[in-house]
This record gives structure tokens, sequence and C-alpha cells, in this order.
């Protein structure tokens, strides 16, 4: 038995390639064949990070160009507010969570929106935390609002 569980076939000779995926059927070991997607158990996603916010672009093996290009343009795209918006996002989910005892609402889909972004760019954090918090049914962060006042 594989004391290995994943394997990636990348040699350039189809001939070692094909027989490293024959290898690995056998042993039951993922594969990813370079260049050979119908060989492949896995793919390899191109991947955008900002923080913890995570894109990954896949082409189920077809065209690794073509993934690397659309994560150029989302990284382009995806700045370091949207690894804010993240955070302040699961901050207000565990509120929400804490309130209903679900995180589970349509009101996101309506909360989250370019004007959250933009109070986040202009380094408007707790009015962006107001406002979502408020989009969302919660009740507003009381040390917040008094200092507004």
């Amino acid at each position: 038995m594989a004391s290995y569980r994943l394997a990636v076939a990348a040699t350039g000779d189809p001939d070692v390639n094909g027989q490293v995926h024959w290898d690995a059927e056998a042993a039951g070991v993922w594969l990813n064949a370079a260049d050979d997607p119908d060989r492949c158990s896995f793919t390899l996603p191109a991947v955008v990070r900002r923080g913890d916010l995570q894109v990954a672009v896949s082409t189920n093996g077809r065209s690794p160009a073509v993934a690397a290009w659309l994560r150029r343009s989302l990284e382009e795209s995806i700045g370091p507010e949207h690894a804010a918006l993240l955070a302040l996002a699961a901050e207000v989910r565990k509120d929400l969570r804490a309130e209903r005892g679900t995180t589970e609402t349509p009101d996101w889909q309506f909360a989250l929106d370019e004007d959250l972004l933009d109070l986040i760019r202009s380094d408007d954090v707790d009015g962006a935390r107001l406002r979502l918090r408020r989009a969302l049914g919660l009740p507003g962060v009381p040390d917040f609002e008094e200092a507004a006042s």
C-alpha cells in the first residue's frame, strides 16, 4: 500500500505520466496530472487571497491559462477592503447567531453591497458595522451610537 495520498504527475513525458496515473489509481492515491485533465482525480484552482478571503477559479483542468488570467483579473478587483468586509461580516454573524440562534437570513443579500464596501474603503468601519447590523435587524452598537452623538 502506498505511503502517500496525493501526487502530481508533471514530467512532460506522457508515457511516464500515464504510468503514474495507473499506479495512483491502483494505490487509491489522488492525482493531478498536468495537462491531462482526464487523468486527474483533483484539480488545482487559481486562487486570490486577501486575508481569510479566498476566491478560487477552476476550469476543471481544461485551461490553467484561462484560470490564471481570470485570477489576475480578480486580483485587480478584490482588494484589502474585501478582507475587512469578511472580518466585519464574521463579527456581525457571531452576534446574529447569539441574538437569534442562527445566521440564516435573506437579509444578507441586501446588507452586503458596494455602499458597505465604500464605508470600509473610507476607513469608516464603525459606520459599516452599524449599517450592517441594522440591515440584518440587529440592534445598533450602543457605545458607537453614543460616541457618534
